[in-house]
């Protein structure tokens, strides 16, 4: 089992070049808020070393409607009605252009969809998320979504659409584990507490044991794994020594 760990983000001090010597891989989370161009996506890839694997988050565009607060941090577009939950506009679709070509600027595997707690199981969200994996041409990216809000409380549907359109079921291990198993499975830490977030945690030792054991509970050929608290820096880093010393 190959086992990549990193963050959401560049984080530490020093920058990329920093962050380039510590772990073997990122998920971008800049294209996401923003259509990033093209060739600064590029620019990162080239001054990347050999090996060094990059994720993306989905442009917002395509999950999160014009409400949503996340916008506030967009450049260059600004959200309509037409924006997000899927829908089955050429906005939508056209969020889903930029995210391929920013996934092929990279040089990426995995895509990364997340959804608001807002959009919930409604027959229309479903019919818009069946329609939207049923049209967009992946190529070769392994896609992944972290579902949020009440479709946490319907698993079967969840499995249902994860099979159907052959993507992963991107979760926190802390708080549940995937429907599916999957070659591929992709773990994003949010930190150890109430709701489904607390970024303020900082994983003890005994949490990051207990990771190992669930990573190696897999039967996934690799697996992604991406800390998104405060310190998440100094607790991937403590994880990769933790998988180094096995």
């Amino acid at each position: 089992m190959e086992v990549v760990v990193g963050t959401c983000g560049f984080s530490g001090k020093g920058g990329r070049r920093n962050y380039y010597n510590s772990f073997r891989g990122v998920e971008v989370q800049e294209t996401f808020y923003r259509p990033v161009p093209l060739e600064t996506l590029r620019r990162w890839r080239s001054e990347a070393p050999e090996g060094f694997e990059f994720t993306l988050k989905a442009f917002q565009g395509i999950t999160h409607p014009a409400s949503s607060p996340t916008w506030r941090r967009a450049k260059g577009v600004k959200p309509t009605e037409n924006h997000g939950f899927f829908r089955p506009t050429r906005e939508v679709f056209e969020g889903w252009e930029y995210t391929r070509s920013a996934a092929q600027a990279l040089d990426a595997s995995v895509v990364v969809f997340q959804t608001p707690p807002s959009f919930g199981p409604t027959e229309e969200n479903v019919s818009n998320v069946d329609t939207f994996f049923s049209k967009i041409d992946r190529g070769s990216l392994t896609l992944g979504w972290e579902p949020r809000g009440e479709w946490l409380n319907r698993p079967e549907l969840l499995e249902r659409i994860f099979k159907k359109h052959d993507m992963i079921h991107v979760v926190d291990p802390f708080r549940r584990m995937p429907l599916v198993e999957s070659k591929v499975q992709y773990f994003r830490l949010h930190g150890i507490g109430r709701g489904e977030v607390n970024y303020s945690y900082k994983y003890t030792e005994e949490d990051l044991l207990r990771l190992l054991s669930i990573i190696e509970s897999l039967s996934a050929l690799k697996v992604y794994v991406f800390f998104n608290n405060i310190q998440m820096f100094q607790d991937a880093l403590r994880f990769k020594e933790l998988l180094e010393r096995r």
